[in-house]
Parts: structure tokens; sequence; C-alpha cells
């Protein structure tokens, strides 16, 4: 088991000496790592709002429902590009496979 422990987070709990004690009491079974607090490269639905946000930034809209619209369209390109959405695990590091136990 991989618990994944941000130093960086608003809870103190999470680098207090009894989360610590706890961890060292399960070291044999239990690896924590410490991630930074913003680590896009780890997260793959920021390539999924990559691509759905290219080219917004100088998109000139008449008004909310002309923009819902957009990003609706947006959303459905990349649902019919079923290739996209496990290349932005693959780019995370991650896998749709379970880890062997």
């Amino acid at each position: 088991m991989v618990s994944i422990l941000s130093p960086y987070r608003v809870a103190a709990i999470h680098t207090s000496a009894a989360m610590r004690q706890l961890i060292a009491a399960r070291h044999r079974w239990m690896t924590v790592v410490q991630l930074p607090a913003y680590a896009p490269d780890l997260t793959p639905v920021e390539g999924l709002w990559s691509t759905m946000k290219s080219r917004l930034g100088n998109l000139a809209v008449d008004g909310v429902d002309h923009l819902a619209a957009i990003i609706r369209n947006r959303l459905k390109r990349i649902q019919y590009r079923p290739d996209l959405v496990p290349g932005f695990l693959v780019q995370a590091g991650l896998s749709r496979e379970p880890e062997p136990p």
C-alpha cells in the first residue's frame, strides 16, 4: 500500500508527531511519498483541461450561453477520441491496470 501525503496541506495533522509515529509503526508494509503542493505532471486531468481550453484565451463570445456551447463542443470532441484519456494517464505515469499484489 502506498500512502500519499503532502507536507504542504492546510491540515497540519499530516506532518504531526502522531502521524510520524503512525507511519513509523507501519514502515514494513506502508510507503509514504510526500508530494509537492501542486504537481500538474502527476495529475491526468491537467492534460484534459489543457486540451479543452486550448485557444480559449483569444476567443470572443457573445455571452455565457455561447461559451457553454463551445465548451460542450470541445468536450464532445474529446469524448470521440478514445486515445486521449489513456494518453493523459500515461503522461502522468499512471495505468488503468491494477498493480499486482
